[in-house]
């Protein structure tokens, strides 16, 4: 069974910057997308951005848009995930997710057949 292990995630004041990895634990692991979510406290799991594997192109969602990057490396199967000008409602647990089957939305929970244990990202006032 395929595993995605995210690290990157700690405690920032606002302002500051973090940036998320996730690493596929077999490099032959193929996906046709690859999304973070983050989910608060209280919250339902929200998108936060998406890039489509093959060609690179990226999603963000509206909350996010300018502020975050999302990247791959596929010599290493790894995603990334740049957040810049964090703000406390950024506090939340990041989840690295992997969609196998390429599927025209890649902005939903349910598009993804696999999720990483998630990291805590924590941003001071």
């Amino acid at each position: 069974q395929v595993q995605l292990v995210e690290s990157g995630g700690g405690l920032v004041q606002a302002g500051g910057s973090l940036r998320l990895s996730c690493v596929a634990s077999e490099r032959t692991f193929n996906s046709a997308a690859r999304g973070w979510f983050r989910q608060a406290p209280g919250k339902e799991r929200e998108f936060v951005a998406a890039i489509r594997w093959t060609t690179g192109v990226t999603y963000y969602a509206d909350s996010v848009k300018g502020r975050y990057t999302i990247s791959r490396d596929k010599a290493k199967n790894t995603v990334y995930l740049q957040m810049n000008s964090l703000t406390p409602e950024d506090t939340a647990v990041y989840y690295c997710a992997a969609d196998t089957r390429f599927r025209l939305v890649v902005t939903t929970v349910d598009v993804y057949d696999y999720w990483g244990q998630g990291t805590q990202v924590t941003v001071s006032s």
